[in-house]
C-alpha cells in the first residue's frame, strides 16, 4: 500500500466509525441530503453563483452520494485543518511531548517568534512542548498527560514560558496522540478565576434547584425557566431551546430574547439547518462555542508523518463551516453557545434538542462558565426526561380513557355510535377529520374527503396495500396515492385502520402550515425578503416548502392507539356478522 493509499486508507476508517451510526434509511437519506447541500454551497463559493437555501433544500438531488464523496464530507467536518482565533492549539505525542501539529497563531500567543524563524513553517514541529510553559505549569500537563481520563482534570492552568501568559489548557486524546486547546485566561491571579469558577457553579446549583422545584406536567415551563436560568448565567442577547421532531426537523420551543430582536418562537426549519453530522458532534461535545464568526480561522500546521489532518471532533476552538459562519452573519449573530439537551431514550442517549446563545457582538466565555453550563443541562436533561415520561404517561392515560368511552358505545351503538356521538374516533388522535367505510358505505365527521375519493382511497389500499391492517403516513402524495392532488391542502396526512377484509376507520390531517405559528414570518413581507439569503427565514420558507405535500407526522403513541380500537373494532365486527348490529334507543 502506498503513502496515498494508507492516507486514503486512514479517513476512510475515522470517518466510517460515523458511518456505523447510520442505521436507518432515514438518517442515510437525512446524510445524503446534508452533503449535497454542503457540495452545491461550496461549489456557489467557487464559481459565485448564488445559492438559494430556500430552494436548495426541498429541490436538494435525490441521488445517494457515493461511501467516498461520504468520507470526504464528514472529514471536512471533522478534520477541517482550521480553529478559530480565540485560542491556538498544540498536538502532542505520547509520552515524549513532541509537537505534532500547531495552529499557526501559537506564535503569536505563546511569544515564540525569538525561537521560530518565521520562514519555517514547520517550526514548532518535534519540540518538546513543556518547554514552551514555565516549570510550575510542566508538572500539572504532565499528570494529565499519565492520567486515563484526561477530561476530568481539565481546564489545567498554565503560563508560556516567554511572557508568563496565563492560559487554560484543555485536552483530550485522539487517534495520534493528545490534542491540546490553550485559551487565554482574561484573569492572570488564579486565585481570582478560581473564585469565578465557583460562582458560577453556584449559579448552576441555584438554576438546578430552581428547575426541580416546578410543578410537574408541563415542559414548555421547564424549557422557558432554563432559557431564563441561562440568559441570567451568561448574558446573551438572546437563548432558546430548539427541538427535533421525530422526522428530524427543528422548532423554537422557547425564547428569551433583547426586546429590540426579531422573535424565533415558533419558527420551524428544515432538519438540513443542523446537519447529521453536526448532531453527532454535539453528542460527543455537549457545549459548543464560536466567539466571533467575522474573524478569519487560523491553519493548523501538521508534521508530514502524520497521514491525515487531525481530529478535531473534541477541540474547544474546531472551527465552523463556512456556510454555519454566513448564515450567522445574516442573522445578526456574531456569537453564540449551543449546548445539547440529551436525554435517555432506553438504552441510548438520545439527542432531544438544543439551548442556542446568540449575541450580537464577539462574546467568549471561559471554560470553567462554560463547564457550570454544561453541568446545569446534564441536571435539565434529567429533569426533562421525567417530564417526558410524566406527558407520556398522561397521554396513554387519556388515551385508554377515550378507548374505554368507544368500547362503550360500540357495545350499545356498533358500529356507528363512535361516528354519530359525542365523544367520537375524532377525539382518539389529534387530527382534522375522520371516516368509517364500511359496507360500501361512508359516515364523515370533520375535514374529509369527498364520498367518491374516499371509496378511491378504500380501492387503493386494498389493491396497493392488500397484505396490511393499515397505514400512516403524513403525505399522501409520497405514499404513491395518485389522487393526492385532487384533495388539496385540506388532506394531506392519513392513518387507515382496517377493520374487515373490506372496511377501514380513517383519521385525516390537513397540510403542516395549518399548524405553524411563527411570530417571526409577520414582521418582514415575503416580497422584501431576500430568499436567497441562509436567513431564519429562508429556513422557514425552505420547511414550508418541503412540508408543502406533507401533515404533521403520526406520533408513535398515536398509532398504537389507532391499533388498538382496530382489534376492539374487528371484535365488534365479528360479533356483528354473528348476531347482526346493535341498534342504541337514543332517548
Amino acid at each position: 500500500m502506498d503513502f496515498d493509499e494508507k492516507k486514503n486508507h486512514d479517513i476512510k476508517n475515522t470517518a466510517l466509525s460515523q458511518l456505523s451510526n447510520m442505521n436507518t434509511d432515514k438518517t442515510m437519506a437525512q446524510y445524503n441530503a446534508d452533503a449535497r447541500l454542503m457540495a452545491e454551497f461550496e461549489e456557489s463559493d467557487v464559481s459565485g453563483k448564488l445559492f438559494n437555501y430556500s430552494k436548495s433544500v426541498p429541490h436538494a438531488p435525490k441521488t445517494m452520494t457515493t461511501e467516498e464523496e461520504m468520507i470526504a464530507y464528514l472529514s471536512k467536518i471533522q478534520r477541517g485543518g482550521i480553529v478559530q482565533p480565540f485560542g491556538c492549539m498544540l498536538a502532542i505525542q505520547e509520552p515524549s511531548f513532541d509537537i505534532i501539529g500547531f495552529s499557526e497563531n501559537c506564535i503569536d500567543m505563546l511569544g515564540l517568534k525569538n525561537l521560530v524563524d518565521g520562514k519555517n513553517l514547520m517550526g514548532l514541529i518535534g519540540i518538546d512542548a513543556r518547554t514552551l510553559f514555565t516549570p510550575s505549569s510542566r508538572a500539572p500537563l504532565a499528570i494529565a498527560v499519565a492520567s486515563r481520563e484526561i477530561s476530568f482534570l481539565n481546564p489545567i492552568w498554565v503560563h508560556s514560558k516567554s511572557d508568563h501568559r496565563p492560559f487554560y489548557a484543555i485536552l483530550h486524546r485522539i487517534d495520534v496522540g493528545i490534542v491540546m486547546d490553550l485559551e487565554p485566561a482574561h484573569s492572570g491571579d488564579p486565585e481570582m478565576v478560581h473564585a469565578g469558577a465557583v460562582q458560577s457553579q453556584k449559579l448552576a446549583v441555584q438554576a438546578i434547584s430552581r428547575l426541580q422545584s416546578l410543578p410537574g406536567g408541563d415542559v414548555g415551563l421547564l424549557c422557558d425557566t432554563v432559557v431564563e436560568d441561562v440568559q441570567k448565567l451568561r448574558g446573551y442577547d438572546r437563548v432558546m431551546v430548539y427541538k427535533f421532531h421525530e422526522d428530524d426537523h427543528g422548532e423554537v420551543v422557547s425564547e428569551i430574547r433583547r426586546s429590540d430582536l426579531d422573535p424565533y418562537l415558533g419558527l420551524h426549519y428544515p432538519a438540513t439547518d443542523i446537519p447529521q453530522a453536526a448532531r453527532f458532534l454535539f453528542k460527543q461535545n455537549h457545549v459548543r462555542m464560536i466567539c466571533d464568526c467575522n474573524a478569519l480561522p487560523v491553519k493548523i500546521i501538521q508534521s508530514e508523518e502524520l497521514k491525515q489532518p487531525l481530529c478535531l471532533v473534541n477541540s474547544t476552538l474546531r472551527s465552523p463551516h463556512g456556510c454555519h459562519t454566513q448564515y450567522m452573519a445574516n442573522m445578526g449573530s456574531i456569537a453564540s453557545l449551543v449546548m445539547a439537551i440529551v436525554v435517555n431514550n432506553g438504552d441510548l442517549m438520545k439527542l432531544w434538542g438544543l439551548v442556542v446563545c446568540h449575541h450580537t457582538s464577539p462574546r467568549y466565555v471561559p471554560f470553567p462558565l462554560r463547564y457550570a453550563c454544561e453541568f446545569l443541562m446534564q441536571a435539565f436533561g434529567l429533569q426533562l426526561h421525567m417530564e417526558l415520561q410524566l406527558a407520556s404517561q398522561m397521554a396513554e392515560k387519556k388515551i385508554l380513557q377515550m378507548q374505554t368511552l368507544l368500547c362503550d358505545m360500540l357495545l350499545r351503538d356498533a358500529p356507528f355510535g363512535i361516528m354519530t356521538q359525542s365523544p367520537s374516533i375524532m377525539d382518539l388522535v389529534k387530527c382534522d377529520g375522520a371516516a368509517l367505510y364500511y359496507g360500501g358505505e361512508c359516515w364523515f365527521i370533520g375535514v374529509t374527503p369527498t364520498e367518491a375519493q374516499l371509496k378511491d382511497i378504500a380501492e387503493w389500499l386494498l389493491t396497493s396495500h392488500g397484505d396490511s391492517t393499515g397505514l400512516s403516513t403524513d403525505g399522501l402524495t409520497e405514499a404513491g396515492y395518485l389522487g393526492a392532488a385532487l384533495l388539496g391542502d385540506a388532506v394531506c396526512g392519513m392513518a387507515a385502520a382496517r377493520i374487515n377484509s373490506t372496511d377501514f376507520l380513517f383519521w385525516f390531517r390537513s397540510h403542516t402550515a395549518t399548524e405553524i405559528k411563527w411570530g417571526g414570518a409577520k414582521h418582514h413581507p415575503e416580497d422584501k425578503d431576500d430568499r436567497g439569503k441562509m436567513h431564519p427565514r429562508s429556513s422557514f420558507n425552505a420547511f414550508l416548502e418541503v412540508v408543502k405535500s406533507r401533515s404533521l407526522p403520526w406520533e408513535t403513541g398515536e398509532i398504537n392507539a389507532i391499533h388498538s380500537l382496530q382489534l376492539i373494532m374487528r371484535d365488534s365486527f365479528q360479533e356483528i356478522k354473528e348476531n347482526g348490529p346493535k341498534l342504541a334507543i337514543h332517548a
